[in-house]
């Protein structure tokens, strides 16, 4: 299997237009695409060429209560923040100055050895961290464990493993693979799903 990168991250907003004003007004993320209906949107942007992240707004949706990026916490939970990528150092500090004169809190730079962010949270209260690679360290070239005490999955490497989980037996055949209109169908094929 071959991934492109994340075709989108999907996240949730009370305030679309609160939503747009910071991902494509203040980051410069282009709005790609809405779907939508009364009580009902879901809009795109574009982080880059392969990935989006998505917003859904739904009414009753308040912004969480800021959290410290990488701090512990017991409980359910899904994840800590979002990180996007950016190509110099010039351009994270030209971020965390322009997040700062729109009001939002941002962190100072911090070094992590293999590439240096900065932190802060959309208007929905979701944690976000940019960050550069530094010069001449690629992990993904030269993948590094520099765990003292890595897990056993850990130690077996970058590369996958496949013995760890059963082969596909009986593929989908061909006459059998079926997709069904969803959301958005009836917009850019005229394909109206059925609920």
């Amino acid at each position: 299997m071959r991934f492109t990168g994340i075709n989108h991250l999907a996240m949730a907003t009370g305030n679309m237009d609160m939503t747009i004003r910071f991902w494509r007004d203040l980051l410069g993320m282009r709005l790609v695409a809405g779907l939508g209906e009364p009580g009902y949107r879901h809009y795109f942007f574009e982080i880059s060429k392969t990935d989006l992240i998505a917003f859904f707004e739904w009414p009753d949706v308040k912004a969480v209560k800021k959290k410290e990026h990488g701090r512990p916490v017991k409980g359910p939970f899904v994840f800590d923040h979002i990180a996007f990528g950016v190509d110099t150092e010039a351009e994270l500090w030209r971020l965390k100055d322009t997040l700062a004169a729109a009001g939002f809190e941002v962190s100072d730079m911090i070094d992590h050895g293999f590439i240096c962010s900065i932190y802060t949270h959309d208007p929905n209260g979701i944690p976000i961290e940019f960050s550069f690679n530094v010069t001449d360290i690629d992990v993904r070239k030269y993948p590094s464990m520099r765990d003292t005490a890595p897990t056993l999955a850990a130690r077996e490497g970058a590369e996958r493993q496949p013995e760890h989980w059963p082969p596909v037996i009986e593929p989908t055949p061909k006459h059998a693979r079926h997709i069904h209109p969803g959301a958005g169908s009836e917009h850019f094929h005229g394909i109206k799903r059925s609920d």
